[in-house]
């Protein structure tokens, strides 16, 4: 997680130092500096684009990274240490807001933490229904779906949005 936010810091580094290289160059009237700027767009552009293609070609392998991902986060929800109290109840919060339980294996996913806390995937409906489900034949219903589906969902139903604004940032840039 802070790798990403490590890259932004050096993007947006790198793309200050790329301004401040066009406008010293443009208020010099340097033809070497704007050639470098020229040059550092194009290049930006070209990733851009590339990304791009490769996140549309290899949306399978997204997939599975994804996956993957949410295999390590079950680590964090059947801690029962506090090191990872606060992750857990942001996580209800995000289970009540989506009507979703765990993140692969609905109630499996929060392990001894489950039984011990009576409000996790607990579902507001006191009847079976398309949301939930009665768990174990107990009076606690519980939601159906697995919030690594929404999340997942939610991913691909905006895709298309993301990449369309890279695209379009992409052709405004030419």
């Amino acid at each position: 997680m802070l790798a990403g936010v490590n890259l932004l810091i050096a993007v947006g580094a790198i793309i200050m130092i790329l301004g401040f290289l066009g406008c010293c160059g443009a208020v010099k009237e340097s033809r070497c500096m704007l050639m470098l700027f020229f040059i550092a767009l194009l290049l930006i552009l070209i990733l851009q684009v590339t990304g791009g293609v490769l996140g549309a070609v290899y949306k399978p392998q997204v997939e599975a990274v994804f996956n993957l991902t949410l295999s390590e986060s079950v680590h964090a929800l059947q801690s029962t240490t506090g090191e990872y109290k606060e992750y857990r109840e942001e996580f209800q919060k995000l289970e009540k807001k989506y009507q979703c339980c765990g993140l692969q294996n609905g109630p499996e996913d929060w392990g001894e933490n489950f039984n011990k806390q009576k409000d996790i995937c607990q579902c507001e409906l006191e009847k079976t229904s398309d949301l939930c489900i009665n768990y174990k034949n107990t009076s606690r219903y519980i939601y159906k779906k697995s919030c690594g589906e929404v999340i997942m969902q939610q991913i691909k139903d905006n895709l298309v949005i993301i990449m369309g604004i890279a695209f379009g940032l992409a052709v405004v840039e030419v």
